[in-house]
């Protein structure tokens, strides 16, 4: 993998868990020579991370719409900035500029980008690897609420199994690099979810 996009909050929320994790993030980054792209932020995790990136002497490529530029929140430090004119052309360029995507602990924005370009993997509209860090469990009732949606049917369970979950990111990145996505597993076979 070259380049991984992260989508993240832009608050944090004091867990030292989590502090932690990204760091290791960072690290695991760097030692694979892997680039990351994120959201463009300075401000609270989507800080965290390009500063943790950054201190390692790691690429940073942020995507940031005009209007969050206009408030100040855009991170001027990091490698490269890119500024767009709104959110969707921000998600279409972060996934257009990776080979894999992982969520960390965030709000709807977060949630919201991740299902997008989740939902675009299981059209076939892309081949990236899509993971979630469960730091603390905080996406456990999530997780929980997919397989929800396998058990009342309205997901098939190759497509649940689209979504890499773990708690620790060397392991995040190594289920990442080596899954195989193969297309014929991510489109609909037919309407019957049986």
């Amino acid at each position: 993998m070259h380049s991984i996009t992260i989508f993240c909050g832009a608050n944090y929320n004091g867990d030292p868990q989590l502090k932690q994790a990204i760091e290791t993030l960072a690290d695991v980054f760097v030692a694979k020579n892997i680039k990351l792209v994120y959201g463009g932020g300075k401000v609270g995790v989507m800080g965290l991370i390009a500063d943790a990136m950054l201190s390692r002497g790691g690429e940073v490529i942020g995507v940031i719409p005009q209007f969050l530029m206009d408030k100040e929140v855009g991170h001027m430090g990091i490698t490269e900035l890119h500024v767009v004119d709104n959110m969707h052309q921000r998600k279409q360029m972060m996934n257009d500029l990776c080979d894999g995507i992982i969520m960390l602990p965030g709000g709807f924005g977060t949630l919201e980008e991740f299902f997008e370009v989740l939902t675009w993997l299981q059209l076939g509209l892309h081949n990236n690897p899509v993971g979630v860090l469960n730091i603390s469990g905080f996406y456990d009732n999530l997780l929980k609420q997919m397989d929800v949606m396998v058990e009342q049917r309205f997901l098939k369970p190759a497509n649940r199994k689209l979504v890499l979950t773990s708690a620790d990111p060397v392991e995040l990145v190594s289920l990442m690099e080596n899954i195989e996505l193969k297309p014929d597993e991510v489109w609909f076979k037919d309407k019957d979810l049986t």
